[in-house]
């Protein structure tokens, strides 16, 4: 039976890579680890294989590279916010309350269930609240200062949210009945400017097709400015897997040097 990619890591448990003193620009990569402290790998339980397998799907595979490498070529270098440890210890992007739709299937900030429907933790209120205490909350603290200290610098920030989803739908999508295009742009209509989405439509025209807000939606905005602070513009780019990667969990593959080109492109037209 193999072990999974799990490792301790020291906290914190997210990086902030800088950029232009004075840029706008921030690259979020939320899901790209694989990582589990070995404190939280005892409260799991699924077993190494069955843990792999689901670090596999629920993993946004290579997603750090693909913005660190953007993040190299730009122009204009961005600022980077990524997560280190893996959405199965903690869920940064979910709402930490009944506000959340993933509830529904147990996938919360906290989840209890993988994306099959098993169970994937106890459950045990004392531990999730112990998580959100330890991981989400300095999480989200850390990310609305670097926001504001964008907004301090440059007068404005552009959030550009980094996915990636299986070509496949998993059990626990919510809706995956539409189309799954190479290109999913999420978007909010008080944070991301016609701008904004013109710029990705234009970056990633050349992969064979875009939808907005299918099969996923919306992007990440810290609550402090969410609905507010129109200065804060925000997208979330959502790729298909098999368009830079062998899936499940797998190798990039030559696409993936195409994506971070379109990244690096949409980078340096609203920096």
């Amino acid at each position: 039976m193999s072990a999974p990619s799990s490792t301790v890591i020291p906290m914190p448990a997210f990086e902030i890579v800088p950029g232009t003193a004075d840029g706008a620009v921030v690259l979020h990569v939320p899901h790209g680890s694989r990582a589990i402290p070995e404190a939280e790998r005892a409260h799991i339980l699924l077993d190494d294989g069955e843990l792999t397998a689901e670090l596999d799907d629920m993993t946004d595979g290579h997603t750090d590279l693909i913005a660190g490498r953007a993040a190299d070529a730009a122009a204009l270098r961005p600022w980077t916010f990524a997560n280190r440890l893996s959405r199965l210890v903690v869920d940064p992007e979910r709402f930490p309350d009944e506000r959340e739709e993933m509830l529904a299937v147990g996938m919360g900030a906290v989840y209890s269930r993988t994306s099959s429907g098993e169970p994937l933790r106890p459950a045990d209120a004392p531990h999730r609240h112990a998580l959100l205490a330890q991981y989400f909350h300095p999480y989200a603290q850390a990310m609305t200062d670097l926001i504001d200290d964008r907004l301090a610098a440059a007068g404005r920030a552009v959030i550009i949210d980094v996915h990636s989803y299986p070509s496949k739908p998993l059990p626990y999508e919510l809706h995956a009945d539409g189309p799954r295009p190479p290109i999913c742009l999420g978007t909010d209509t008080f944070h991301t400017p016609l701008r904004l989405l013109d710029a990705a439509r234009t970056a990633f025209r050349d992969f064979g097709g875009i939808e907005l807000n299918a099969p996923f939606a919306g992007c990440y905005v810290p609550l402090k400015h969410y609905g507010r602070t129109s200065s804060v513009a925000a997208l979330m780019l959502e790729i298909r897997r098999d368009v830079y990667m062998a899936e499940p969990g797998g190798a990039p593959t030559p696409g993936l040097g195409r994506i971070v080109a379109a990244l690096t492109h949409l980078i340096d037209n609203v920096a």
